[in-house]
């Protein structure tokens, strides 16, 4: 098991939510072993506790002191109300574990009103890789910690998205037109790391824009998609308003993504990259609760940064570039954005193999950006 960076409370409930996959279970168990675990996947307590949800104080030992997890707490939204009052009344510490908030939402579950805290996992960082992290193997597979053990990772993935088809989708009843849902994906890939156009979408699979919207909706609850808006805080220049879209992983969009002879094989190359510092980031940010929020930043006139970061530590721009060899043309978006927030920390990560030092632009090899991802994050001087 690859150790993880996340900070966690050591004496408050919390939720842990992400995706399937990225090894929620195998981190709680092995992070807190003298906790009480349960798991809803398994049919006969599921059973037992959806009929009666006051029946979790069973599965307690009388005077416990140690944590207690409920895996997969979304199957059962009215556990909530127990948990609550197990809290209150024995002061206990949950550990909650999920893949998806949206039953808990519809349910009009108050997720334990300010009792739990909420943490956010993700897809292994190249920090916590080490020496496994592999530029190439990543881009192509993506950081779910199954593909970085498993024999054969495309398999693993065909698998991953046909399960979450399965499990996520129709099983939990959030569409009735699997088939539908099926080519939205397909066609959602396109819109990988792009500025996001749902009518564009809706017409590409022959779905009303009003479902389209539904399933972006669903992608979102599921954590396996994430709309990313447009920074816009004391423009100076318009801006457009659209937000642009990614799958949580490279390795699933790759796999969702359908590919053949009429395919540019540097168009999706190009994405993937993109892709790949963006779940870094956003795992980064959430691991460590650095506190930024994640935007993109592009003009009227089409000037783009690919990411801003925007909290109480400051303004960060960072744009990505697949190739080895910096132009006037490619710094033009950052230079753009540091006239308009000089105040800003401005990188460049690019496919080449040593550092340059541009004005404000501190442009690094793509490899050596991702493993200082964490201290350029925190502001910490960074190796030069």
């Amino acid at each position: 098991m690859y150790p993880r960076i996340i900070k966690h409370s050591k004496e408050k409930s919390f939720f842990l939510f992400g995706p399937r996959g990225t090894g929620k279970t195998t981190w709680v168990k092995s992070s807190f072993p003298q906790a009480v675990f349960i798991d809803l996947l398994e049919s006969e307590i599921y059973n037992d506790l959806l009929a009666n949800p006051q029946r979790l104080e069973r599965f307690i030992p009388r005077d416990f002191k140690e944590w207690i997890i409920i895996d997969e707490v979304q199957r059962i939204p009215a556990i909530l109300h127990e948990v609550h009052r197990l809290i209150e009344k024995n002061r206990y510490c949950f550990i909650l574990t999920g893949s998806s908030a949206r039953k808990l939402r519809q349910r009009g579950v108050n997720l334990l009103a300010g009792r739990a805290l909420k943490y956010s996992f993700h897809p292994l960082t190249a920090v916590e890789l080490g020496n496994d992290f592999n530029l190439q193997r990543s881009l192509k597979y993506g950081q779910l910690p199954s593909v970085y053990i498993e024999s054969d990772p495309k398999s693993y993935l065909e698998s991953y998205v046909e399960t979450y088809l399965r499990e996520e989708i129709q099983q939990e009843g959030l569409t009735r037109n699997l088939s539908a849902f099926s080519r939205f994906l397909e066609t959602a890939s396109f819109s990988q790391g792009a500025v996001l156009n749902a009518s564009a979408v809706a017409r590409e699979c022959a779905i009303e824009r009003k479902v389209v919207e539904n399933y972006f909706a669903i992608l979102d609850d599921l954590m396996i998609g994430y709309r990313l808006p447009v920074f816009t805080k004391k423009a100076k220049r318009r801006v457009i308003a659209h937000h642009k879209f990614y799958f949580f992983d490279v390795g699933v969009y790759r796999t969702v993504r359908p590919s053949g002879p009429l395919d540019l094989p540097e168009e999706m190359a190009g994405a993937a990259l993109e892709t790949l510092v963006f779940q870094e980031l956003r795992a980064i940010n959430d691991s460590l609760r650095l506190g930024y929020d994640l935007f993109y930043w592009r003009t009227a006139d089409q000037v783009e940064v690919d990411f801003i970061l925007y909290g109480e530590k400051g303004i960060m721009a960072i744009e990505v570039k697949r190739t080895n060899r910096i132009t006037e043309q490619m710094t033009h978006g950052l230079k753009t954005f540091l006239k308009d927030y000089p105040q800003a920390e401005a990188y460049l990560f690019y496919g080449g193999n040593r550092p340059i030092y541009e004005g404000k632009i501190t442009i690094l090899p793509i490899q050596e950006a991702l493993l200082q991802l964490p201290d350029i994050l925190q502001g910490v001087s960074i190796q030069k």
